[in-house]
């Protein structure tokens, strides 16, 4: 997904280019051992990306790769982990969520719902109806201290634990600490299927920053 072209230019170029225009000081690149070269000739050479100091092989799950990217880390405070198939975040989106964990140590991107959701039973027969106005769904970046996320990771390395979505789940279920959700833009998309490249071609034909 990340390879596709939006715009003329593929996916990652996009969060790339905002992470390099900003504020933070480095970026590591996680991807799967046989496109490290690809990345290095395609993306960061091509196109100049100087903050990517390293790109590290990821593992058989998202977990496994993102504690890859943390292991190669150095002399941090605070760590952003964003999906490289979310091109639209923003600069105002990484200012508002460097307030916030410098507050809370701890948040995710995040959007409240626009639909009603329902819970099913396994038979896909409606159990019941949540509260639509406490239902948000999760974005990145998800952006934590250091030492808390790393801590968080080195646990659940080490334990039997199923389900683990994203890594705001990471530090949820192996600390105590609580994660703030951060409201950002619902042109934060994930470009999974073909209608959200139509839908991404507009959003690059119309920037917002």
């Amino acid at each position: 997904k990340q390879y596709l072209l939006l715009g003329g230019r593929p996916v990652l170029y996009y969060s790339l280019k905002t992470f390099e225009e900003s504020f933070l000081d480095e970026i590591i690149l996680v991807t799967a051992e046989s496109e490290i070269e690809y990345c290095r000739k395609n993306m960061i050479e091509k196109y100049n990306f100087r903050k990517v100091k390293q790109i590290v092989a990821g593992g058989a799950e998202r977990y496994h790769s993102v504690f890859a990217g943390l292991q190669a880390v150095t002399d941090c405070s605070y760590v952003y982990i964003h999906d490289g198939a979310r091109p639209f975040v923003t600069q105002s989106d990484l200012l508002k969520l460097k307030e916030s964990v410098e507050k809370e140590q701890a948040c995710v991107a995040a959007m409240p719902v626009k639909d009603t959701i329902k819970w099913s039973n396994m038979n896909q027969y409606v159990e019941s109806t949540p509260p639509r106005n406490r239902l948000w769904a999760i974005q990145t970046p998800q952006v934590f201290s250091y030492e808390l996320v790393f801590d968080a990771y080195s646990r659940l390395m080490g334990a039997e634990v199923d389900g683990v979505t994203d890594d705001a789940m990471v530090v949820e279920t192996m600390t105590d600490h609580p994660v703030k959700l951060v409201e950002m833009s619902y042109r934060n998309i994930k470009i999974t299927t073909p209608e959200d490249l139509i839908i991404g071609e507009a959003f690059v034909k119309n920037p917002v920053n």
